[in-house]
């Protein structure tokens, strides 16, 4: 997958946005717990400019929520709200971890809502999603007047682009002040998850042979690295610690199947006549590691959002 830092369109660009803020974030919040305490200290310009460009290899590698949510409905799965995180659930998430794990699902479960113009769940993950930001103590990641717009324009999909575009180009500022690697990493963690949740819960396991959703599943087998890398830039912070055994759990069922690619050879097409390069992709996922793969993503996610 190619996409450009800072241009990838859609819904799901709000998670860039915010895990932008977190990176940069250093003062207002909550009053700080024993978990807060041991978040890395501030950092030096250069030090932060290292932990963005780890960041954006995450965001160039990981597939959008929003490109799973497109690819889920272009297989004709139906939207199921029950397998969003209940906006309910908001005020039960007090510690850092949990707000920022959660800031990731919900911005997660707010593209999905998004791409199935379910209205009102709109407005309620985007409302879930700021009461995060601002329980982090991200100043202006999702003020008032953005969620105002967002209902004057609810049925104005352009619009609702602009807003998130425009909101994260005015981010960027954040990304030069010291920042909280950890907690934007927990983001990250989060929506990953939740987006793959979602996938294997859609799964027809009686179209299982070539269907659409199993094959980007298993693409996150390439993915699963990169993240665990990002995670191990804030190795010995506790919360980022027990997320790695987590990860590192999944990353064992991801280890038994096998992606082997052909070599490439060029290919002739008439239509265009143009000749492109190609290679054919082939992966040994059986039900079974696939049922398991699922039964161990739910359980981490549930963990997530208990």
């Amino acid at each position: 997958m190619n996409k450009k830092y800072g241009i990838s369109s859609g819904i799901l660009m709000i998670v860039f946005l915010l895990t932008s803020l977190l990176i940069g974030c250093n003062s207002g919040g909550t009053k700080p717990t024993k978990e807060d305490a041991k978040m890395e200290p501030p950092k030096d310009t250069k030090t932060v400019y290292e932990d963005i460009k780890q960041a954006e290899k995450i965001f160039n590698a990981l597939p959008s929520p929003l490109e799973s949510a497109m690819l889920i409905k272009s297989a004709g799965a139906r939207f199921d709200e029950a397998l969003l995180n209940p906006v309910g659930n908001v005020n039960t998430y007090v510690t850092s971890k949990s707000m920022a794990l959660n800031l990731g699902i919900y911005t997660c479960d707010l593209s999905f809502a998004s791409l199935y113009e379910q209205t009102q769940l709109i407005i309620d993950y985007m409302n879930s999603a700021k009461k995060m930001a601002d329980g982090l103590g991200i100043l202006k990641a999702i003020d008032q007047s953005t969620i105002d717009k967002l209902e004057e324009n609810i049925n104005n999909s352009e619009v609702i682009m602009e807003i998130v575009s425009e909101t994260f180009m005015n981010s960027n500022s954040y990304l030069e002040d010291n920042g909280q690697p950890a907690v934007a990493a927990m983001v990250l963690v989060g929506g990953w998850f939740e987006g793959l949740y979602i996938s294997t819960q859609l799964v027809d396991m009686n179209d299982f042979n070539g269907n659409k959703l199993v094959g980007r599943i298993i693409d996150q087998k390439l993915s699963i690295g990169i993240l665990l890398n990002l995670l191990e830039s804030s190795k010995g912070n506790p919360a980022v610690d027990e997320l790695m055994v987590q990860v590192n759990k999944l990353k064992i069922v991801f280890d038994k199947i096998t992606i082997t690619t052909s070599k490439v050879r060029p290919v002739y097409d008439k239509a265009t006549n143009t000749t492109m390069l190609k290679s054919d992709v082939k992966t040994d996922m059986t039900p079974a590691v696939f049922k398991e793969l699922a039964t161990t993503v739910a359980e981490i996610r549930n963990t997530f959002i208990k």
